[in-house]
């Protein structure tokens, strides 16, 4: 398992309601320290941000819609714009989850494609939150994301009734059929759970527990 250089898979991430300033300038810090090259912030938070890291590789990401996914196509819209004006280079999108329990496959579908086509050059991933799916769901959600021209498929935000599973990963996986990347994230805390998300076919962890995850994997010679 040495093939895998973990620090650049994952997203380290800080997006707890009570995270205050510090706690973004801290990931921020860790983010140089460990080789993390993608940070995830509150909105109100990427000017600083974006400041920290300045003159390193690090892309700083935003969450638009979060978490419940179930704002109006304009107001994820004006969030994305913001946020890459403001310097975010990665956007992670909370698909509209009732619009698309409720068979509304076109309006999801230009949600997304609103979203990516106001936003051009930077990437783009889309949170399915699949706790809340059926499996037929999850495979047509994939579907809309590809259709609309994002670049990822993410399993959850962290903050619903459950986080990323081996089973879902695999089955995006093969919902997307190398046309979009897999992003896990939700309940991910060590590196036996990364590792085998990343062997069920995961392109990228999102984690807030990122250096236990280093710390472990290192501790078992995965250098």
């Amino acid at each position: 398992m040495a093939e895998w250089n973990l620090p650049v898979l994952l997203d380290h991430t800080v997006l707890k309601p009570d995270a205050t300033k510090a706690d973004v300038l801290r990931l921020c810090r860790e983010a140089k320290e460990y080789g993390f090259i993608v940070i995830f912030v509150p909105p109100c938070y990427v000017d600083e941000a974006v400041a920290a890291v300045a003159g390193t590789a690090i892309r700083v990401g935003i969450p638009i819609g979060f978490p419940l996914g179930g704002h109006t196509t304009k107001a994820k819209v004006a969030e994305a714009v913001e946020a890459v004006a403001r310097g975010a280079q990665v956007l992670d999108m909370v698909i509209n989850v009732s619009r698309l329990k409720s068979g509304d496959q076109a309006y999801v579908r230009q949600d997304i494609a609103e979203v990516v086509q106001a936003t051009p050059h930077v990437e783009h991933k889309v949170i399915l939150e699949t706790c809340y799916l059926t499996q037929e769901e999850k495979v047509t959600a994939c579907r809309l994301v590809v259709e609309a021209g994002a670049d990822y498929v993410k399993t959850s935000t962290g903050f619903g009734a459950a986080g990323a599973t081996v089973e879902d990963v695999r089955l995006m996986k093969q919902a997307v059929a190398g046309r979009a990347r897999v992003k896990a994230s939700g309940g991910i805390r060590d590196w036996k759970t990364t590792l085998a998300l990343l062997e069920a076919g995961a392109d990228r962890i999102g984690t807030s527990a990122s250096l236990k995850i280093v710390g472990e994997w290192k501790d078992r010679g995965m250098k």
